[in-house]
């Protein structure tokens, strides 16, 4: 099975006030810690999607370490990113199963990117996804009878509702730190206090 990760990282940061992407977790930026569990799982292609201050944010990571590319939609929500991404995946790559992840979830680690891949082929199911908080949400893994459905999601609708649509088909590993996201200064603050 081929497997592709596609990391979405072209949010406008709003309630943050600057790029999240850039944001410093262990004198690491958010985007990098990403890039960092993309490049060391066992997954065969990665993809990253930018819009939002691409430019500023591009020069905060070496190019050539993950493919990435522009979202120009990127005010039309999430949904415009997961399209773009798994096109780029598609038209180059053809993976069996993509992962989706986010690059404000700082500890997202190669290991839960590996457990997702493991779990897939342990039960053959064909959504993996991270369980906290009392739902199911990213990372989030999907099979190829899956792209469809991704391509056709709108706006700021994310990869989550499809999986609970189709809770027969789906799978999930517990990750209680995928809760921690960043949206805010305080989020920052707690984080690295």
């Amino acid at each position: 099975m081929k497997t592709g990760i596609i990391i979405l990282a072209a949010g406008e940061s709003s309630r943050l006030g600057y790029p999240k992407q850039i944001a410093k977790y262990k004198e690491k930026t958010l985007l990098q810690l990403a890039i960092d569990a993309a490049n060391g799982s066992t997954a065969d292609k990665r993809v990253l999607v930018l819009g939002a201050n691409r430019d500023e944010i591009k020069k905060t990571f070496p190019g050539a370490s993950i493919p990435n590319i522009p979202n120009p939609h990127f005010s039309k929500g999430m949904s415009s990113s997961i399209k773009i991404g798994l096109e780029y995946m598609l038209k180059f790559d053809r993976p069996d199963q993509v992962i989706i992840m986010l690059c404000d979830q700082p500890f997202v680690d190669a290991k839960i990117l590996n457990k997702l891949i493991a779990t897939q082929e342990k039960e053959g199911k064909g959504i993996v996804a991270c369980a906290y908080s009392k739902t199911v949400g990213v990372p989030i893994l999907f099979g190829s009878a899956y792209f469809k459905e991704l391509m056709e999601l709108k706006g700021d609708e994310g990869a989550k509702q499809i999986a609970l649509a189709h809770e027969d088909d789906l799978v999930t590993i517990s990750f209680p730190k995928g809760k921690v996201d960043i949206d805010t200064e305080e989020d920052l603050k707690e984080l690295n206090s």
